[in-house]
């Protein structure tokens, strides 16, 4: 479901008509926000029409990529280097903050997962009360089928960027997400009568 629930944005005239109503209206800002939002839900939209093709859901395909990436080690000229997360299972804990969910929606996602055929629960071998979730050779089967078609419709949808650009927008998200954990972490949530 999209963010925005808007496909025709204002046009930058009217946001600035709107500033003249609501002074805390920041023209630019607001059609700067606007377009992020706009551009996810499309990026979204795409990444989940391809998902669907493959009879997995967002949630679901989060968790094999964690999992997936927490037991890959990444070669270079033939030599194992360190992984880009740890190797090993992880626990449905441990996937929840990864994925930034709660730990029942996590356990919903691994039920399924597990339902398919895709993932395994564990007893953790140093501790029998936890539990681990392990990819099956099926995942891993799926997961390699998977990924070309994803990274390609990756590098579509970033095609019309420069390296430069893609690097500057990178930059420029990263700014944004810091700001928006700042104002998570800080900031009230602002009422109609602040």
């Amino acid at each position: 479901m999209p963010l925005l629930l808007l496909k025709d944005l204002p046009r930058y005239e009217c946001l600035l008509e709107g500033a003249k109503v609501f002074p805390e209206l920041d023209p630019s800002a607001c059609e700067a926000y606007l377009h992020l939002l706009r551009a996810g839900d499309e990026v979204f939209s795409v990444t989940e029409r391809n998902l669907a093709e493959h009879t997995i859901s967002q949630g679901r395909f989060g968790v094999l990529m964690l999992l997936w990436n927490s037991t890959q080690r990444r070669t270079s000229t033939g030599h194992t280097v360190e992984p880009c997360r740890p190797a090993g299972p992880r626990t449905p804990a441990e996937l929840a903050d990864a994925a930034g969910v709660t730990r029942a929606t996590m356990t919903g996602l691994i039920d399924t997962l597990e339902r398919d055929g895709l993932v395994r629960r564990e007893p953790d071998p140093d501790d029998r009360r936890m539990m681990s979730v392990r990819l099956t050779p099926k995942a891993d089967a799926f997961v390699a089928a998977l990924l070309p078609a994803h990274f390609q419709i990756m590098a579509r949808l970033m095609a019309p960027l420069s390296e430069t650009e893609r690097k500057t927008l990178v930059a420029l998200l990263t700014k944004i997400l810091q700001s928006a954990s700042e104002l998570t972490a800080t900031a009230p949530v602002l009422s109609a009568s602040s």
